[in-house]
C-alpha cells in the first residue's frame, strides 16, 4: 500500500492506497517551463511594452492630461510575491506613462472583483506591495470595482448574440485603460486573463450572467475546460463590444505564470491578437499530456480555506463548484465510470460573512421542487436582486449574491460527469448529502464501497496531492489525439 496525506481542514488526512495508485502534482510530476530568472524580468517586460502585439506602446498612446485606469485582478490568482506580475507590470508601465507626460493625479488602480468581495486596504497593500500602495492608496487612486454602483457603471446594450454589457464608468472614461492579467488555467474557458478579465471583472450579474449559467456551461462543449467553449466566445463578443463603446482598445499585459505564480512569458498589447500568442506559450504549462490510462477513481482532500476564502472547503455549496472544477480539469482522464473520493470537514460552516446568502440557497435546495442544481436557476434574479444580500457586497466585503448562481451552475457538472462522490471525514456529513454526495469516515472505507457498486475490484487510482494548493492543470492523455486535442491543447 502507498500512504498519502490528502488537505482536511487546516491540516491533512492520511489515506493507505493500492501500490498501483499514480500520482500527479502539478510542476512536481511533470516540470512547468523555465520560468524568467528575476534578473531578466525588467529586460522582459520593457521588451514586451515595447513592442506590444497589435497596437502601438504606451509611449505613443498617452500625453500629459491623458487619464489612466489599471484593471488589476483581486487576490483569487496571481501570486503576491515581491516580484508578482502585478507589481512589476505597473511599476514599469508607470515608466512610461511618466515618461509620456502622465501625472500622478490622473492614474486610477481598479481592483477588478466582478463579483466577488470588494478589496479591502489589507488587500490591496497584498496585491500591489508597499510602495505602490503608498503612492496611490492614501490619495483615493486605489479603488475597488463595484458593480452596483449605478453611477458609476455604463449600460452599452447588447452584443450582436443578445447579451448585456455593461462596464465600469471609470473605465470607460478612461483615455487608456490598462488590463493586467494572468495567463493561468481556469475552468471558466481555459484561461485567465486577457478578455475573460474585463468580462468579468468590471461588468456586473446581468452581463455575467448572459455566460454563468447553466445553458452555456452544461454544453458538451464546456466541458472538459479548452479555449473554444461558447463561454469563451461569449468572453470575446462582451469585452470587444466594451471597447467599441469606448471608442478604443484595452492595452492588456499579461503575464503567463507557473505553478508558483512565476513568470514563464510576458505579452501585451491589443488583446484580440495578444491571447492566441500569450495562449500558446500558457499550453506548453497548463495541458499537461501525461496519462497513459483512464483513470476510474481520482482522490484528493480539500482544505477549509483556499482560492475563494475561509469556508470554500466546507460550505457544501462552494464544495459542489470546488469538485466540478476538478472534473473539468482532468475529464480528458476520467473513465466513463469515474468516482471521485475527497476528504472534506463539512462542519457546517458556511461561513456567513463571506457568502450571506448560501445558506438560505442551501435551504432553497432541499425543498420545493428543487431535485438538481439547475433547478436552482430560476431562483437567480430573485436573490441577485436581494437588497441586503447587495449592501453586505458593496460595504461588507461578502460576495454578490448572484455569484453563489454561478457557482451552482459549475457545481452540477461533477454529479453529470461521475458516477458517485464520496466525501471522507465530514463532520456534519448531512451536508455533503444534502448536496447528493456520498459520506464515509475514511478513504478506505469510500474506496471498497466504490468498487462494490461503480469500478471494480481493480480500478485505475489518480492521487492528487496539493489540488488545490497549486494552481491547476488541464491533465491530458499522453497522446492527445486520444481526448480529442491537438498539440497545442485545444478541442478538435
Amino acid at each position: 500500500m502507498k500512504h498519502f496525506e490528502f488537505e482536511y481542514g487546516e491540516g491533512t488526512m492520511g489515506a493507505n492506497l493500492p501500490d498501483t495508485t499514480d500520482v500527479f502534482i502539478p510542476g512536481v510530476t511533470v516540470d512547468d517551463p523555465p520560468c524568467i530568472s528575476e534578473k531578466e524580468l525588467e529586460a522582459v517586460y520593457k521588451e514586451s511594452l515595447n513592442h506590444p502585439i497589435g497596437m502601438p506602446a504606451i509611449k505613443e498612446l498617452v500625453h500629459k492630461g491623458s487619464k489612466i485606469a489599471f484593471i488589476v485582478p483581486d487576490r483569487v490568482k496571481g501570486g503576491e510575491q515581491t516580484t508578482s506580475h502585478r507589481k512589476l507590470a505597473i511599476k514599469y508601465i508607470l515608466q512610461d506613462l511618466y515618461e509620456a507626460g502622465v501625472e500622478h493625479k490622473d492614474i486610477l488602480i481598479i481592483i477588478s472583483n466582478g463579483l466577488h468581495p470588494r478589496s479591502t486596504g489589507k488587500d490591496a497593500l497584498a496585491l500591489l506591495g508597499l510602495e505602490l500602495y503608498n503612492q496611490f492608496w492614501h490619495s483615493g487612486q486605489i479603488i475597488s470595482h463595484d458593480s452596483e454602483d449605478k453611477e458609476h457603471m455604463v449600460d452599452l446594450g447588447l452584443t450582436d448574440r443578445g447579451d448585456p454589457v455593461a462596464m465600469n464608468k471609470y473605465v470607460f472614461d478612461a483615455d487608456l485603460p490598462i488590463l493586467i492579467g494572468h495567463v493561468q488555467g481556469n475552468p471558466y474557458g481555459g484561461y485567465s486573463g486577457g478578455y475573460k478579465h474585463s468580462a468579468t471583472g468590471i461588468s456586473n450579474w446581468r452581463s455575467i450572467a448572459s455566460h454563468h449559467v447553466p445553458a452555456v456551461m452544461h454544453r458538451d462543449d464546456f466541458v472538459p475546460v479548452n479555449n473554444a467553449s461558447l463561454m469563451r466566445n461569449k468572453f470575446d463578443e462582451i469585452s470587444m463590444k466594451m471597447e467599441e463603446g469606448m471608442g478604443h482598445p484595452f492595452f492588456c499585459c499579461d503575464a503567463v505564470l507557473d505553478s508558483k505564480s512565476r513568470q514563464v512569458a510576458v505579452f501585451s498589447g491589443y488583446a484580440k491578437e495578444m491571447m492566441p500568442e500569450s495562449w500558446k506559450v500558457a499550453d506548453t504549462r497548463t495541458y499537461v499530456h501525461w496519462a497513459e490510462k483512464k483513470y476510474d477513481v481520482l482522490v484528493f482532500g480539500m482544505p477549509q480555506k483556499f482560492h475563494y476564502g475561509d469556508g470554500m472547503g466546507t460550505n457544501p455549496i462552494m464544495m459542489m463548484q470546488a469538485l466540478s472544477a476538478q472534473v473539468l480539469r482532468f475529464k480528458r482522464v476520467m473513465s466513463d465510470n469515474c468516482v471521485i473520493i475527497c476528504s472534506s470537514l463539512c462542519n457546517g460552516f458556511f461561513n456567513d460573512d463571506r457568502w450571506p446568502y448560501l445558506r438560505e440557497c442551501y435551504d432553497w435546495f432541499q425543498r420545493n421542487e428543487m431535485n438538481e442544481l439547475p433547478d436552482m436557476d430560476r431562483l437567480g434574479e430573485y436573490f441577485a436582486t436581494n437588497e441586503e444580500y447587495i449592501r453586505k457586497y458593496r460595504f461588507a466585503n461578502a460576495f454578490h449574491p448572484f455569484h453563489g448562481f454561478s457557482m451552482m451552475s459549475c457545481g452540477h457538472i461533477a454529479e453529470m460527469n461521475t458516477s458517485a462522490i464520496y466525501i471522507v471525514g465530514a463532520k456534519e456529513p448531512g451536508y455533503a448529502r444534502g448536496m447528493g454526495l456520498k459520506t464515509r469516515a475514511t478513504f478506505e472505507e469510500a474506496l471498497e464501497d466504490a468498487k462494490r457498486k461503480y469500478v471494480g475490484d481493480n480500478p485505475n487510482i489518480l492521487a492528487l496531492p496539493l489540488t488545490f494548493k497549486t494552481p491547476a492543470v488541464h491533465l491530458g492523455m499522453k497522446n492527445p489525439e486520444q481526448d480529442g486535442m491537438d498539440a497545442y491543447g485545444h478541442q478538435v
